[in-house]
């Protein structure tokens, strides 16, 4: 009797969020999606991660509009996304309130799955999302983001899975976002939680170092419910395993994932012209496509691999990279040992290209990793560097209990401030999380409509 085993394609968001910086527009994907909903697939990831800032700051698109839009394609799949927790998909903390109402709109837009995570692995920071996910009845996956230093053990994920079932999560995900998780380290984490938790598990890794197909096996093996593909064409490198290697594989091995390979093959083929794009326009740097080993040194993920790429590019200092990948663990042990996971991978990666750039470390300390010190992204998980924590707070003290709980709701300010710009709760929250790109669009959008209404009028007379 075959196993069943889910498949969550992620070709919509994080696998074009790790090869191509999240650049690929509605456009890219429209005609494609009720084909996608005919493969057979448990789960598309579409939305959350770095899909909502590049929607505003580089695609001339409302994400709420984009979500919306795909769940009227897609009718049978269940939709899924990524939330940073207290961070919702910004970079910072934000109250309870704008949590809740952020989480609240996503399930109304036709979210169904919220993969919600934190930065440092603290439930703390996790537990607001996932109370109010179950309250809007979706379904709560709580994340374990995999890391390797001297204080993340064996021991130490298998009790954060524990305290997440008991948080009331519907499913427990463990996320290796730089793809460093070995096979062997994979099936002992899964064995276990199987163990102890009654949750469905599923595991996300990256192709970065190239055991992401054998780690994704081998969860499959130890009982996993359900794992992360990216269709064939935007899988590999920085990327995901292939959906299509790993359906073939699994079946060979007697799973049922349930995905049909004719209709992949549709998918694939839609997406090869895409790909094609990016490559010529320069938005794929072929780089990103290699194997990295050196990744299992640097544990950098995959989405803030080619965004580093991006920003060196930007300023013509691309040679300086490997600089940065060597500066990179170093901030990691001064910060002590995050996960490297958004916001802490762009705030550690940022931080690793100034000391790089300015030839001095810390000559610059950014306001985000000030305000880490300060203890605004809740507490370290091990010990900091004390002269560069000095060096950040200046006078200042480190806050004291939970930051999110001295915040105050944003919404009525930012309701006030942008006025009739706002045409719905979800403006207001895109405003909340990212105030200049939301206001430069919800401006924009209300010039094009007074024009079509001048000319509608004109063509009247």
């Amino acid at each position: 009797m075959s196993k069943k085993l889910h498949i969550t394609e992620v070709v919509l968001r994080d696998a074009n969020q790790s090869q191509i910086a999240t650049r690929m527009a509605r456009s890219d994907f429209a005609d494609i999606l009720e084909t996608m909903d005919k493969a057979g697939y448990y789960s598309m990831e579409v939305w959350g991660g770095a899909t909502f800032d590049s929607c505003l700051r580089y695609l001339d698109e409302d994400p709420w509009d984009r979500l919306r839009f795909i769940r009227s394609k897609v009718k049978n799949t269940k939709l899924q996304m990524l939330l940073r927790g207290q961070n919702i998909l910004g970079y910072k903390h934000y109250s309870d309130d704008t949590v809740r109402a952020f989480v609240r709109k996503s399930v109304e837009n036709g979210i169904d799955i919220i993969r919600i995570f934190d930065a440092l692995n603290d439930p703390e920071n996790m537990a607001t999302a996932i109370d109010e996910c179950l309250k809007a009845g979706a379904h709560a996956q709580g994340t374990i983001c995999y890391t390797i230093s001297p204080i993340h053990t064996f021991q130490s994920y298998v009790d954060l899975g524990k305290k997440l079932e008991k948080m009331g999560c519907n499913s427990i995900c463990i996320k290796d976002m730089a793809g460093i998780m070995s096979p062997q380290m994979c099936y002992n984490i899964v064995s276990a939680l199987k163990k102890d938790v009654n949750i469905p598990i599923y595991v996300h890794s990256h192709s970065t170092t190239g055991l992401g197909p054998l780690t994704l096996m081998k969860a499959a093996e130890a009982g996993a419910d359900g794992i992360d593909t990216a269709i064939s064409v935007f899988s590999g490198g920085t990327s995901h395993p292939s959906t299509e290697t790993l359906v073939y594989s699994l079946h060979e091995m007697g799973f049922d994932t349930g995905v049909d390979l004719k209709v992949c093959k549709e998918i694939n083929d839609f997406f090869k012209p895409v790909q094609e794009k990016f490559l010529k326009n320069g938005g794929l740097n072929p780089s990103v496509l290699e194997t990295k080993i050196d990744a299992l040194n640097y544990q950098i993920p995959g989405g803030m691999l080619s965004n580093l790429i991006s920003q060196l590019t930007a300023v013509d200092k691309l040679d300086k990279l490997e600089e940065v990948l060597l500066e990179t663990p170093k901030v990691r042990e001064d910060l002590g040992y995050p996960p490297l996971v958004t916001p802490m991978s762009q705030m550690v990666g940022a931080q690793a290209v100034s000391n790089v750039l300015t030839g001095e470390r810390y000559k610059s300390i950014s306001k985000e990793v000030k305000a880490y010190f300060r203890g605004e992204y809740g507490t370290a998980p091990g010990p900091v560097n004390q002269e560069v924590a000095k060096k950040a707070l200046g006078n200042e003290k480190r806050i004291e209990g939970r930051y999110a709980e001295t915040i105050e709701n944003e919404f009525p300010a930012a309701k006030a401030y942008l006025g009739d710009l706002a045409q719905s709760e979800e403006d207001v929250l895109s405003y909340i999380a990212f105030p200049q790109q939301a206001e430069a669009y919800l401006k924009e959008r209300a010039e094009k409509k007074a024009l079509k209404v001048a000319y509608t009028i004109k063509e009247a007379e």
